[in-house]
């Protein structure tokens, strides 16, 4: 299976080359395959010697990124007056609304887009490649497209990516030989998987082994004991913060319980907004469930964001849920 084809190539080459200077954008609360994409792409340009600025909105709330927070701009700058042809890159999402506030003062720009999510639109300019398992391979293979050589550091970047958006290779099947092929190049080019890992699952506060213990408690089990449900309250998250939340854990405590096939958590994120994150094993499409409330991503791994209080959108999760769940 191959991520990029000669048109895609060149499609990319053109966007480049067609420009003076590039903004490039990831996604609101940004995960690694995110930053991992923006930087990969910006080492790129680089050493295409093309001025850009990396841009996110944030909250950078996860502890395994927060040390790259200081490399991006929350706001554009303008460029200089000779810079006339400005693009921008939006990496790992392909809504504008997913990029920010800010992304209103760039929607004039001709964009590219590069992004592996299922539930992204069809895109005019762009390479959109869902069987891909993070933006950061695609990007990856343009790179090694067009320089022969990688440092380490860069490689590091990449892995990291991959690693972060597949579970640290849990997610993937039979049909990945092309992921670790292309991993196998970033250990050689001096990438560390021992050193991704404890960056990914290591450096927590105390307080998220708290809050997980909460969240297990008031966990449920519905559809048959197929799926499993749970909930985070606004006072939890004032007692324990946001800081370093542990997520990833707690699906996976909960999808190794006997027949469980999906998770999902719910959040009160303020008085009057909620978030919701789904996982799923097999061939069970959580992503279906999200876009009902205007969310996506992958197929075993989606959220949603919804206005309401979380019982109400606890039942309504439900409600979909029961649809997909036999």
């Amino acid at each position: 299976m191959n991520y990029l084809n000669e048109a895609a190539i060149q499609s990319f080459k053109t966007f480049i080359d067609s420009h003076d200077a590039f903004y490039i954008a990831g996604h609101k609360e940004p995960d690694g395959d995110s930053i991992s994409s923006s930087l990969g792409l910006a080492e790129i340009l680089t050493l295409s010697n093309k001025p850009f600025q990396l841009l996110c909105a944030g909250p950078f709330k996860r502890t395994e990124i927060k040390k790259y927070e200081k490399q991006f701009l929350k706001k554009p700058k303008p460029f200089s007056h000779e810079h006339k042809k400005v693009g921008f890159f939006i990496v790992d999402c392909a809504e504008y609304e997913r990029v920010g506030d800010f992304a209103n003062e760039l929607q004039d720009l001709d964009s590219f887009i590069i992004d592996h999510h299922r539930t992204s639109d069809a895109i005019k300019n762009g390479i959109l490649d869902i069987e891909a398992p993070a933006t950061s391979i695609i990007i990856q293979l343009l790179y090694e497209h067009f320089f022969k050589t990688m440092s380490k550091k860069i490689a590091h970047i990449f892995l990291f990516g991959i690693c972060t958006d597949t579970g640290f290779f849990r997610f993937l099947d039979e049909k990945s030989s092309l992921v670790f092929e292309a991993v196998s190049r970033l250990i050689k080019y001096g990438a560390s998987p021992k050193l991704i890992y404890e960056k990914m699952t290591g450096g927590k506060p105390f307080e998220t082994r708290k809050l997980l213990s909460i969240l297990l408690d008031r966990a449920e089990r519905t559809f048959n004991g197929q799926l499993v449900y749970t909930f985070e309250t606004l006072e939890d998250t004032k007692k324990y913060g946001k800081k370093g939340r542990d997520s990833d854990a707690l699906y996976q405590v909960f999808m190794a319980v006997d027949k469980v096939k999906a998770v999902f958590v719910v959040r009160q994120d303020t008085d009057k907004t909620c978030t919701a994150g789904f996982r799923s094993k097999d061939d069970l499409d959580v992503s279906i469930v999200a876009a009902k409330f205007g969310g996506g991503g992958h197929k075993n791994a989606s959220g949603a964001s919804y206005t309401g209080n979380i019982r109400d959108f606890i039942e309504k999760i439900l409600i979909e849920m029961s649809k997909i769940i036999s």
